[in-house]
């Protein structure tokens, strides 16, 4: 019990795939206790199961009800003594022309991208509060400085995420309580894995690096923002996408 209390406590929202596996692990990797969210019991039990042995559990809770995940990081705490790090990582992304757009469609990824992270940073703002110290780091992303050609509420999604960040990190900078994002830029996800090679290269050309970024590249970002080398680094949307965003 003794050491299970020493170690920090990282929460990781969307964390059964992608980018949100691969933040699981390296906070493993570094030594952290880690509580991971899916959105289905099946994809939980799924992540679970590939880290098997490992200092990690996991819940589907939704995201968007502030009481069940205020009742969730209070058990967190109870058990393990503290919560250091939350990862608000869970999204949707979406490329639908405005045309075809509908009011329920754009709610549903404001709920998720938006929504969701601002319900869990009000559910864990106490226990950090009262702990002296926490931080927030939110997943954010390239099309944030830019926009997009199509499905506007995406990067309209990502947009609200910068701005929750920066004003975050005034307002709870007094507690402690850093802020920060992470905007990457195109990954090696299973979505663009499945892309044709014809659709990969001219996006591969467009890189300065020449190269799609890796899950693990997203990782270490969210990594180093958490660590003692970024305590001094609040309000900020690092990008992460081999030198696209300049």
């Amino acid at each position: 019990m003794e050491d299970i209390m020493n170690k920090k406590v990282c929460v990781v929202t969307g964390g059964t795939r992608g980018i949100g596996f691969a933040t699981v692990k390296a906070f493993l990797n570094a030594g952290y206790q880690v509580f991971l969210y899916g959105s289905r019991q099946e994809t939980v039990d799924k992540a679970l199961e590939a880290l098997k042995g490992e200092a990690v559990e996991g819940r589907w809770t939704n995201l968007q009800e502030v009481e069940a995940m205020k009742a969730d990081f209070e058990e967190i705490k109870a058990k393990y003594g503290s919560v250091d790090v939350l990862i608000n990582n869970a999204g949707v992304s979406d490329a639908t022309p405005l045309d075809k757009y509908t009011v329920e469609n754009f709610d549903r990824i404001m709920d998720l991208n938006v929504k969701a992270p601002f319900v869990c940073i009000k559910a864990v703002l106490d226990i950090m509060k009262e702990q002296k110290h926490g931080v927030i780091l939110n997943t954010s992303s390239m099309v944030s400085f830019f926009g997009q050609p199509s499905g506007v509420a995406y990067p309209t999604s990502k947009y609200a995420i910068n701005g929750l960040t920066k004003s975050l990190s005034r307002e709870l900078g007094k507690y402690n309580i850093r802020v920060n994002a992470v905007a990457p830029g195109i990954t090696e996800t299973d979505m663009v894995k499945n892309l044709p090679k014809e659709m990969i290269e001219p996006l591969v050309n467009m890189i300065p690096l020449h190269r799609i970024g890796k899950p693990e590249d997203i990782a270490n970002a969210f990594l180093f923002l958490a660590s003692e080398e970024a305590n001094y680094i609040t309000g900020a949307v690092l990008p992460v996408d081999g030198g696209q965003v300049q």
